[in-house]
């Protein structure tokens, strides 16, 4: 069975897991655990989950030692997500074709689901740390580093601050392998923390993968977003060009935009050339990050 066949499995997988990871509904305080609920399940590509998983097969990891790491690299995608659509931030009404978590459970409860959420992912993953203590370790360390200041959240400050500003695409790249691209690293690299001794040169090839698949994943968004606009409207800025963010295909063409993202899918697959046909769950996910139409 290849590796498409078996993500519908590994959807489920991981939806199944966030449910029974996730406070119960009814546990007070009820409309806190609601609204984490509400912005974790039910909706999703479950991208970085995938990711993970998928480096766990080339590395003979079993699904079931990377559950805690898949639901706690989701946990902190769906906080960055509740947290970006907050009025003070990109202010958006509906995420994946239902209201934002503020605009259902009103802001206030819609930031504290956030860092909820955040910290949910840290107690998912310290698990049974009296069991396997070095390798919860290691992966929260990579997880923390990919969400914090030099990471995810630091990269989602520069994009506000950016805001109605000129930049160069180098800017926009640096900016966006940190808020985007840290946390598909992240996804990626935590199995590593599974396997004792694993080579250097294994990790360093998958980080390399999981950064160009990562900033090519953002481009794509971006490019999806001109395309999408232009589908609709007839418009060629895209949404958030139009809100004064700088995007790749204002910054240098839709075409050369999707050349840049084309050159970093060749690298990232380069990156997998020594791993021969281990890799291709991999290889499956940056071809459905790349060549995705949503």
């Amino acid at each position: 069975m290849s590796f498409s066949e078996r993500v519908a499995d590994y959807r489920k997988r991981v939806e199944r897991a966030l449910e029974a990871r996730l406070p119960a509904e009814g546990t007070r305080p009820a409309a806190l655990h609601a609204a984490m609920r509400y912005s974790v399940l039910g909706g999703g590509k479950r991208v970085r989950p995938l990711l993970c998983y998928a480096a766990g097969e080339l590395l003979g990891v079993a699904a079931g030692r990377l559950d805690d790491a898949a639901c706690a690299v989701e946990c902190v995608h769906a906080f960055s997500l509740v947290h970006d659509d907050l009025p003070a931030m990109d202010n958006d009404a509906l995420r994946r074709g239902k209201p934002s978590t503020h605009k259902a459970f009103g802001v206030a409860t819609a930031i504290l689901a956030g860092d909820a959420l955040q910290t949910r992912a840290f107690e998912i993953l310290a698990g049974d740390g009296v069991r396997d203590a070095a390798e919860r370790l290691g992966m929260v360390a990579i997880l923390a580093a990919a969400s914090g200041s030099l990471g995810m959240t630091g990269g989602q400050a520069v994009d506000l601050e950016s805001e109605g500003k000129q930049l160069t695409a180098a800017d926009l790249e640096a900016l966006d392998r940190d808020k985007t691209g840290k946390l598909i690293r992240a996804a990626v690299l935590m199995p590593c923390c599974t396997v004792p001794g694993l080579p250097q040169a294994t990790r360093d090839a998958l980080d390399r993968f999981a950064e160009n698949t990562g900033l090519a994943f953002q481009i794509k968004d971006d490019v999806l977003d001109v395309e999408g606009d232009q589908a609709l409207t007839g418009k060629t800025q895209g949404a958030d060009a139009v809100r004064g963010k700088a995007t790749y295909p204002s910054l240098m063409g839709l075409e050369h935009a999707k050349q840049r993202a084309d050159a970093l899918y060749a690298d990232a697959l380069a990156a997998l050339e020594p791993f021969g046909d281990a890799a291709e769950s991999l290889r499956w996910m940056a071809r459905s990050i790349v060549h995705r139409d949503r």
